[in-house]
């Protein structure tokens, strides 16, 4: 039997203010998790990833392997599409929910089985918890006797897909439903406790404890300017102003060891780098302080969910003498990136008068910037 699975991934995300199969999970979004425990399976002979018009770029970059499409507005409508564009030499097709990223080679295999055998299946866990029915007058407890919990993936014969999407009268809340409420019988599967969905940020805790926990991901920026030798302004180093010596010569206030450090924590969440944010063409950064370019560094990376943990620094010049301020320049570091002053670290070297800064003609400095993955969506 030819089977294709189709992940649907077009939530608008309404609840989270975003989609939240594109939250990272491990290092890779979350539909990624379900993609991959896919197409390692030789039972699976392709699939197809519905998305929305936001996410489809992205998936389609991310899965080039994959048929990608643009879904509809509700999770009906993104079933019927993967139906009506699945390929021609389709036996069956698998509907499965992006949110949830652990679906087991087992649990795939045991559905496949019984399409075969019985034309259309899924997988249900018992219910273990008490249900009540609640109106606005009565509640009712349910016997938990013959209750289950519906997961997925969920799937049938293609012509039997095909026939209950047909017969279709209002919105189904899963593809078993639409099925049965087409006449057609379904085969019910063990389910897997650990084929969860991701539905709250506590959903998304307890998937990242299974794969380790919130990523950690490291960034490492570099910098080096020289001395500007007509500027008559002071020298900007870590935020604080060391007066009376040569300044460094760039568009801002040519901080060097604010901007490696600004480098680290967007390379950290892949955000590209400094230049691309604050453009040394652009005239609004002319003479800017560069405190400003590591808050909104740490801005930017917060609202890809990245909260920045550490930074470790190392300015390499011949003068100013660094370490006699020292204390100032990781308070002020602290300050700016919303770190405890415990979690800046800063040293010093020279260049031993090797190379241009060795002669003292620059200041260079490298910084590391540690990011750990933020527990919300």
């Amino acid at each position: 039997m030819t089977t294709y699975v189709a992940i649907l991934a077009a939530g608008q995300g309404t609840r989270f203010g975003e989609d939240k199969t594109q939250v990272s999970l491990g290092g890779k979004p979350i539909w990624r998790w379900s993609y991959d425990a896919f197409v390692s399976m030789p039972e699976i002979a392709g699939v197809i990833i519905v998305g929305s018009q936001e996410n489809i770029h992205d998936l389609r970059i991310e899965a080039p392997k994959a048929q990608v499409i643009v879904g509809g507005k509700s999770r009906q409508e993104s079933s019927k599409l993967a139906v009506l564009n699945c390929p021609g030499d389709a036996d069956a097709l698998l509907i499965h929910d992006a949110a949830r990223p652990f679906p087991s080679g087992r649990l795939i295999r045991e559905v496949i089985q019984a399409i075969s055998s019985q034309g259309a299946a899924g997988p249900a866990l018992p219910v273990t918890d008490t249900i009540r029915r609640v109106t606005t007058t009565i509640t009712e407890t349910l016997p938990r006797a013959g209750l289950v919990a519906m997961q997925t993936p969920q799937g049938a014969r293609i012509d039997l897909m095909r026939q209950a999407h047909q017969l279709a009268i209002g919105e189904a809340t899963d593809d078993i439903a639409l099925l049965e409420a087409a006449g057609i019988p379904c085969e019910l599967v063990a389910g897997d406790p650990g084929n969860f969905k991701i539905t709250t940020t506590e959903d998304l805790v307890r998937a990242r404890a299974y794969v380790g926990g919130p990523e950690t991901r490291t960034g490492m920026g570099y910098d080096i300017h020289p001395f500007d030798a007509k500027s008559t302004g002071a020298l900007w180093l870590g935020g604080i102003e060391f007066p009376g010596h040569p300044a460094l010569l760039g568009h801002s206030d040519a901080d060097v060891l604010l901007h490696a450090i600004a480098d680290a924590i967007l390379g950290g969440a892949c955000l590209g780098d400094i230049g691309l944010h604050f453009s040394n063409t652009d005239p609004q950064w002319r003479g800017a302080r560069s405190e400003t370019f590591v808050r909104q560094a740490v801005a930017l990376a917060a609202k890809a969910n990245w909260t920045l943990s550490h930074i470790d620094a190392t300015v390499i010049a011949e003068t100013p003498k660094i370490m006699a301020r020292s204390s100032e320049m990781r308070q002020a570091i602290a300050e700016m990136s919303g770190l405890n002053l415990s979690r800046v670290s800063l040293k010093a070297t020279t260049n031993e008068g090797l190379g241009s800064i060795g002669r003292g003609e620059g200041i260079a400095a490298l910084a590391v910037a540690t990011l750990k993955e933020s527990n919300c969506f």
